[in-house]
């Protein structure tokens, strides 16, 4: 029972051992774990600072990144407004090429055929030109005296000359 109602001696004893704990803890063992505390608070507190930088960070790369991603998109539009630009003028070079080849070759067959008919004209007028000077020839070889003898001969060459 003397558990339950100490005796006075007990409780001094007690209280000096306690006291003397609390001397020795406060001593050297609470500034040991006041300086760790402190030093997990600095610990955390710095973690928490470097990861509010990192997520700013994040942030900006984040920002940065979308407005390359919109740089890029605009490089990639202009670079295919300019290939379709490109693309269109050469088309229209090419038919304006194509336009003026058409032309000059119509132009050089046009020419071609003018230059065939004036050489089959030529040659028609040598032909008639050849057929005169022979009807002439046949006419001054027969000597005729009257003209109504040189007209029938004139209708006669004349009308061998159509059969032939």
């Amino acid at each position: 029972m003397e558990l339950i109602s100490p005796d006075f001696g007990f409780i001094f004893w007690m209280t000096l051992a306690f006291g003397i704990v609390l001397f020795l803890l406060a001593k050297f063992a609470f500034p040991v774990i006041g300086k760790m505390l402190k030093k997990r608070e600095e610990k955390i507190t710095e973690a928490l600072e470097q990861a509010e930088r990192t997520h700013e960070e994040m942030k900006n790369l984040q920002a940065k990144n979308e407005e390359l991603l919109k740089k890029a998109r605009e490089e990639r539009e202009e670079m295919l407004n300019e290939a379709r630009q490109y693309r269109d003028k050469i088309i229209e070079e090419a038919k304006i090429k194509a336009k003026e080849e058409t032309t000059r070759l119509v132009e050089s067959a046009k020419e071609t055929i003018e230059n065939e008919r004036k050489a089959a004209m030529t040659e028609i007028k040598n032909e008639i030109a050849d057929i005169s000077i022979k009807v002439a020839e046949k006419i001054l070889e027969k000597e005729l005296s009257r003209d109504e003898a040189q007209l029938e001969y004139i209708d006669k060459i004349i009308k061998e000359t159509d059969n032939q």
